[in-house]
């Protein structure tokens, strides 16, 4: 647990007052997922990311969507050479550890789509070429309110392959007076590398091997069916909401020293993993708060499984 400690201590350098969502970030990674951040412009999202990648010494880069952004951008495109006649492969932005797709959300279908092969099969196809993406990999993409002009919204299919859909939010006023001070005194943060690619892989490995009891994959599969037959879900989650919540239950507990998961480790990133995957009936102006309250009557409702003493 000591890597995830210190990644943890040196990205909170960086990101002020914001330790429960630095947690989720270190999470996510464990859990070889990915995260839509959907925020405001400013609240240090591109900060995060760049930290995270730092500390890890990972290959980071970040593209920022728009309109004109082309798929080819994305994966990447073939050339010929015309003197020999080989096919020579230029590797778009996506090849690296963590791609941060900025305002995925301002671009077209076809660009978006160009996302799902390396999201969830983690390899990239280029003019029938296919290659291994590089390990880990994990997409962070940042997308703006949907009263945002110019923007287009994700497909539901696209936002299922989110591990969690997450917000940075607002400062608290003494947090911000500290990033006040720091800017007026020029105070910069070197984030240290305190792990490395082999380190990550490691603790991935060891986060996937963490024991599940029969009892806590029925309260999963119990809280995702429910969504699906909730009079105010238009739409319940897919059985990935289960695998993604397996995934990060495991990663709560790796974070908690433990080699098992309680059900708490579930409840604990519920809301995370399931509020962008329902669609709920009459939900024109998609508000997260009515969301938030049907998925915490369904935790309320289904009854948690007993731990029993070995």
């Amino acid at each position: 647990m000591k890597k995830t400690t210190e990644i943890l201590q040196e990205v909170n350098k960086v990101m002020i007052g914001k330790k429960q969502e630095v947690e989720k970030v270190m999470m996510v990674i464990l859990a070889k997922g990915h995260i839509l951040l959907e925020d405001i412009p400013g609240v240090g999202k591109t900060t995060l990311a760049m930290a995270f990648a730092k500390a890890m010494q990972l290959n980071s880069k970040r593209m920022q969507f728009t309109v004109d952004v082309l798929p080819s951008d994305v994966v990447g495109y073939s050339v010929i050479d015309p003197s020999s006649g080989e096919v020579h492969l230029h590797e778009g932005a996506v090849f690296c550890n963590i791609f941060l797709a900025d305002e995925i959300n301002r671009t077209s279908s076809k660009t978006q789509a160009a996302l799902l092969e390396v999201m969830e099969e983690k390899q990239i196809t280029i003019d029938g070429y296919t290659q291994t993406a590089p390990q880990p990999f994990m997409v962070i993409a940042t997308q703006n309110p949907y009263g945002s002009a110019g923007t287009q919204l994700l497909p539901e299919s696209q936002l299922d392959r989110f591990m969690i859909r997450m917000s940075i939010g607002y400062p608290s006023a003494q947090d911000e007076v500290e990033m006040l001070k720091r800017k007026q005194a020029k105070k910069q943060y070197q984030i240290q590398p305190v792990a490395s690619v082999e380190d990550v892989i490691e603790m991935q490995n060891a986060c996937d091997a963490i024991f599940v009891h029969e009892d806590i994959y029925q309260y999963i599969v119990d809280l995702v069916n429910a969504t699906r037959h909730h009079e105010r879900i238009y739409q319940g989650a897919s059985p990935r909401a289960s695998i993604a919540l397996t995934a990060m239950a495991k990663a709560h507990a790796y974070l908690a020293d433990r080699d098992y998961v309680i059900p708490e480790d579930v409840t604990q990133v519920f809301h995370d993993v399931l509020a962008h995957r329902i669609v709920m009936k009459n939900d024109i102006v998609k508000d997260h708060r009515t969301t938030a309250a049907v998925l915490q009557n369904l935790l309320d409702e289904i009854e948690k499984p007993q731990l029993r003493k070995a």
